[in-house]
């Protein structure tokens, strides 16, 4: 596996010690959750990074409030007039 050193200076690193979990662990988490929030990498390949299960990965997404599903307003209204259709 590659590693990169980073220096987060004093604070940061202070800041994150404080949140009960390993740094690099806490930092590789926010990486991946910014990476998908941009619409970068999917669900699956972000749960791979993060070793664990696609379904916990995109509960966790939820909790931080990044959503599954991206609609524009009317892609939504499209969606959900298509879904009444018999």
């Amino acid at each position: 596996m590659d590693s990169t050193i980073l220096d987060l200076g004093e604070d940061l690193s202070g800041f994150l010690a404080t949140l009960g979990r390993l740094i690099d662990q806490t930092v590789r988490e926010m990486i991946v959750f910014e990476l998908y929030r941009r619409g970068l990498v999917s669900s699956g390949k972000a749960a791979e990074l993060l070793g664990i299960p696609r379904l916990e990965f995109i509960q966790r997404a939820s909790e931080l409030g990044i959503p599954y599903f991206r609609f524009t307003e009317d892609e939504w209204r499209a969606e959900v007039a298509e879904s009444k259709r018999d």
